[in-house]
């Protein structure tokens, strides 16, 4: 749940205040195409909340070495949420970067990319719970493929799925940043 608010956080100013200052149209002018601007900012994002992430393997380490006896830990699982939260940093960055073209309000950007990330990672559970085909809605859904990854199976199901719903956010977010208006 942090993530939800970490990732629109680093995201919110990456188009929005590009666009406010009216230093975006100066970015596009450059040799540059839409997609290296856009490709540029997602993985500078996706490598500062990798970077966050980092810290955290203090505690792996030490559970690791506390445990009676010593690695009583499991670590597939511990390992396999490290990969989903690194698929889920993904999805939220693109997310964030979409919210972001959308608007030139830093603060609208950081409120809709919070309320997107959390409407994809609960809302298709909640909507599950009211349709004929519950496992069909689930399985559209982030926390679907989040939960088996953090169990330790890593199925190249649930990695397709993240790596395809990144790359249909960022081609929406090149279609916004490319069908601007000069």
């Amino acid at each position: 749940m942090c993530f939800i608010f970490l990732v629109p956080a680093i995201t919110m100013k990456s188009f929005a205040e590009e666009k406010k200052l009216g230093t975006l149209e100066l970015l596009l002018t450059k040799p540059l195409s839409d997609w290296d601007v856009v490709l540029g900012k997602f993985l500078a994002a996706f490598a500062l909340v990798l970077l966050a992430l980092v810290p955290t393997v203090i505690y792996y380490l030490s559970v690791y070495q506390l445990g009676n006896p010593v690695g009583n830990i499991d670590s597939a699982g511990v390992w396999g949420s490290y990969i989903g939260l690194a698929l889920l940093a993904m999805i939220f960055c693109a997310i964030g970067l979409l919210a972001s073209s959308l608007t030139t309000n830093q603060i609208v950007s950081f409120i809709l990319a919070a309320f997107l990330c959390f409407l994809i990672y609960t809302g298709f559970d909640s909507l599950a719970t009211f349709g004929n085909n519950a496992l069909l809605i689930k399985q559209l859904g982030i926390l679907y493929h989040y939960d088996s990854l953090s169990k330790g199976l890593i199925d190249s199901r649930d990695v397709v799925y993240f790596i395809s719903i990144t790359a249909f956010i960022l081609v929406a977010t090149r279609t916004v940043i490319g069908s601007r208006q000069w």
